[in-house]
């Protein structure tokens, strides 16, 4: 028996190829005989051998494969038309789909792209014979798409050690040159559904009736949507602000810098499958405030300020944390409690004890 793990793309500071990564490196180091598997690979890890799904010829009867569902790919029907040949047992570790009206006039292709996912995660419901998502509402997604297999939650598997690394020293030295500006941060990609012209709505009303002196950050790669990209840059001419930055994607080591320099993460996403930036910001300790929207919540638990999205009402906030050192002090005591759940060792645990009841 082999373990599988499944990706459609692996790809470097991707969450879905990191957790593929994490779960295959923990199974293999269980002792488990494993395989590492893509259909697209952009990068390739240091000391891991990555199969071409190719066929899937290497699948057996008897394994157990553990899929990553996320997008639109042939993957999405290849594994069922293997499953129908060959007795192996299928796990979907579904990361969600982003909705298809988030793209509309922005992205035929994106579009497609999801419409497209969609149709093969309901068709994938009749071959799983059980599925852990990384969310409750991941999970309630994959119910409302007909699956009734057996289901679990467990989170991401992050390694937060990787956090501790030195940050790139002149890009920090940078942002904090001026040590009364306050930061404010948001990571991830350059999207519709990341609503990234929400943030800057709230910081706009920040910087201009509670600190002048404020800066807002935005580091993540805008490829594949350039429209709404065009569409920001607008509307900062608009609003007629210099204190508004578009980093791009960066590499690690300068995304630590940002980090770090972070006075405030600021997340008005419309819909997050889980939303690993607020994790990686509360390990920096940096207070996250967010809009009660997708699984936005749920990752976040009681660590941070959950609101209704109204950006006023996030620029008061925002205000709020910057000046209560108090309730700085009382939310990073959550966070430190909120990331002892998220910790690799503990999250490691409980996906064990939801693969076993699959080892036959």
């Amino acid at each position: 028996m082999k373990i599988i793990t499944i990706v459609a793309s692996l790809a470097h500071g991707d969450a879905v190829s990191n957790d593929a990564l994490a779960i295959h490196e923990m199974l293999s180091k269980q002792g488990f005989e494993t395989v590492l598997a893509a259909e697209r690979l952009y990068y390739h890890p240091d000391g891991v051998q990555v199969r071409d799904t190719g066929d899937l010829s290497f699948v057996r009867t008897k394994d157990i494969v553990i899929y990553h569902l996320s997008t639109g790919t042939t993957l999405n029907y290849l594994i069922p038309e293997k499953k129908r040949e060959t007795e192996f047992t299928l796990i979907l570790r579904y990361h969600n789909i982003t909705p298809p009206m988030f793209f509309k006039g922005y992205s035929k292709e994106k579009m497609a792209g999801t419409l497209e996912g969609l149709r093969g995660a309901k068709y994938l419901a009749a071959y799983a014979d059980g599925c852990i998502c990384d969310s409750e509402y991941n999970k309630n997604d994959l119910i409302h798409m007909g699956y009734q297999c057996p289901m679990d939650v467990v989170p991401i598997l992050m390694d937060f050690h990787d956090f501790k690394a030195k940050e790139d020293v002149k890009t920090y030295r940078e942002l904090k040159k001026d040590s009364d500006c306050i930061n404010i941060l948001f990571t991830g990609r350059i999207v519709p559904n990341k609503r990234q012209e929400e943030v800057m709505q709230a910081f706009y009303y920040y910087n201009k009736y509670y600190h002048a002196n404020s800066k807002l950050y935005f580091v993540g790669g805008y490829v594949g949507n350039e429209k709404y990209y065009g569409e920001l840059l607008d509307y900062q001419k608009r609003l007629g602000m210099d204190d508004i930055f578009f980093a791009g994607h960066i590499g690690f080591r300068q995304m630590l810098a940002y980090y770090k320099a972070a006075d405030i993460f600021l997340c008005m996403s419309d819909h997050e499958g889980f939303c690993v930036p607020i994790l990686e910001a509360m390990s920096f300790g940096i207070p996250v405030l967010a809009k009660d929207a997708g699984a936005v919540g749920e990752t976040m638990g009681d660590a941070g300020l959950l609101l209704d999205g109204d950006p006023k009402l996030m620029a008061a906030a925002i205000h709020r944390v910057v000046s209560d050192e108090e309730l700085r002090a009382e939310l990073q005591k959550k966070m430190a409690c909120r990331m002892e759940y998220f910790a690799k060792e503990n999250v490691a645990q409980m996906f064990m004890e939801k693969i076993k009841n699959y080892i036959k």
